[in-house]
């Protein structure tokens, strides 16, 4: 295991070194203090200081921090906690690779660590025929582009504001980084939440209980509290569009909307009244289906399925370049929310078209 994989474990080499080694992971967290203490602070870094704070000195003891963090988040399994730390992880790569390139070009590059380059990191996300290196920055073919720069928030990054030069969108240097710096946000996301065996769960249980003190602590599960249709995932607004009109659906199908629903905070008045145009409708049984998913009758307040239930169900459709980033519809949303304007963010609830608890036939489309 060189330094190099641990400055960036999440390349393939990286998970080479690991798998040559013969780690096995339930004997790691059973017995490995130190990887599995700077795992957690990789986590619980990520939640309050959106870093995943300082490498540890020993070059094994940060790599394979990497993977039981990722398991530490799956357990976890909150799509926030997901958002951030893979957000942290790539921040951190994002560093050292701009620290690496400043040092290859001093005279300090023998002693100033391992160093990656540029062209190195764009054959590890099989982008190198994608990026044309140019006079004035690079040319990033479209197809690569698009769904790198789906998730940044800045107008800069719309298709519409870029120049187009026969399949290429010119970009400079710095936005190149930021663009691999996407890439990486994207792999370390790929797969979260994991399935982890129980015995790996139970060997965890003190570290996943402090970073869920972390999490209430900060509120940050807290239920978002907008209502904006046109911003839906495309899988919600497919549910919604065949609940308003009348299909019958399948159980896993109603919960996942109606969770959905209640997440983004309609209250239970409201999501009943969709209902209403369904065949043999029940507002008895549906009142009391809704409290239950809504926590009012029941212990639990439930969450809206991740996108690797929807897929599992059949309920993710017409997935956009966004989704290839997310893994939940709730981070999908947020991260829609966060991006709109004041007159794309208007709750239905609060628009002046006479209609007040559902939203107008244009939105149905959106």
């Amino acid at each position: 295991m060189e330094a190099r994989h641990a400055r960036y474990p999440f390349r393939q080499e990286a998970r080479e070194a690991v798998s040559a080694a013969g780690v096995d992971l339930v004997e790691l967290v059973r017995d490995d203090d130190a990887v599995v203490e700077r795992a957690a602070e990789r986590v619980t870094n990520a939640v309050t200081e959106r870093d995943i704070g300082d490498a540890h000195p020993d070059d094994r003891v940060e790599l394979l921090s990497y993977p039981v963090a990722r398991v530490l988040v799956s357990i976890v399994d909150e799509h926030v906690l997901v958002r951030r730390y893979a957000a942290a992880e790539a921040q951190a790569a994002f560093d050292r690779f701009d620290a690496d390139l400043r040092a290859s070009d001093t005279e300090l590059k023998s002693v100033s660590g391992p160093d990656i380059t540029v062209e190195e990191f764009l054959a590890e996300f099989g982008l190198d025929a994608q990026v044309r290196e140019t006079a004035d920055g690079y040319d990033v073919g479209v197809g690569a582009y698009l769904p790198l720069s789906a998730s940044l928030k800045d107008e800069q990054w719309r298709l519409v504001h870029r120049a187009l030069d026969g399949g290429d969108v010119p970009v400079s240097e710095t936005e190149l980084h930021h663009l691999l710096q996407q890439a990486v946000e994207d792999r370390v996301a790929d797969g979260l939440p994991l399935t982890v065996p129980d015995e790996i769960t139970d060997e965890l249980g003190p570290q996943v209980g402090e970073i869920r003190g972390v999490l209430d602590d900060l509120d940050l599960t807290r239920d978002i509290d907008i209502v904006v249709p046109e911003l839906f995932p495309p899988c919600m607004k497919n549910l919604l569009e065949r609940v308003r009109a009348g299909d019958h659906l399948p159980h896993h199908s109603r919960f996942a909307i109606t969770a959905f629903l209640g997440n983004i905070g309609l209250e239970t008045d409201e999501i009943v009244d969709l209902y209403e145009v369904n065949p043999g409708f029940g507002e008895e049984m549906t009142r009391y289906q809704t409290d239950h998913i809504k926590g009012e009758t029941s212990p639990t307040e439930y969450t809206a399925p991740a996108c690797a239930t929807m897929k599992s169900y059949g309920d993710c459709v017409n997935p956009d370049a966004l989704c290839e980033h997310i893994s939940h519809p709730l981070s999908y949303y947020e991260a829609k929310i966060d991006d709109a304007d004041e007159e794309e963010a208007i709750d239905w609830r609060e628009r002046d078209d006479g209609d007040d608890a559902e939203p107008d036939e244009s939105e149905e489309g959106a």
